[in-house]
């Protein structure tokens, strides 16, 4: 049997890169017109999702998928990407983070702290310790 043809590695990225940018319209349409619940879908894949978790942990996938990238990898991705991303995110996002974090800063306002002590001092742990048990109880219910 003769061997399949095929392209490079370098233009097989190519073509892929250049029609994934020429897709981005299809890409909002997609989600905009979806006749499919996200979360409806995630939560009914609930057992899927640990099952290749697991699958994933007893193969060791998630080290090997380090060690695939490496440093250099992850330096070059997050200096290159990040930065330009970084900020559009914050301000895209800062909507769902006045959302968290009001009930966060509610529960903050209205704990009870403990009288202030000297630097250093048990009493000023107390302090700390006080709002950690009242984030705690929001977080757990």
């Amino acid at each position: 049997m003769p061997p399949v043809p095929t392209i490079s590695a370098a233009r097989a990225a190519e073509r892929w890169s250049r029609r994934a940018a020429a897709a981005s319209g299809d890409y909002a349409d997609g989600v905009q017109n979806t006749s499919r619940s996200w979360a409806a879908a995630a939560a009914a894949a609930k057992a899927n999702f640990a099952a290749g978790v697991q699958a994933a942990i007893a193969g060791g996938r998630y080290e090997k998928g380090i060690g695939a990238a490496g440093d250099a990898r992850w330096k070059r991705n997050t200096t290159e990407k990040g930065p330009m991303r970084y900020s559009q995110g914050v301000q895209l996002g800062s909507a769902d983070f006045a959302s968290a974090i009001g009930p966060v800063l509610e529960v903050i306002s209205r704990t009870d702290l403990p009288p202030r002590g000297p630097v250093g001092s048990d009493g000023n742990y107390a302090r700390s310790r006080a709002i950690g048990v009242a984030l705690r109880r929001l977080r757990t219910g």
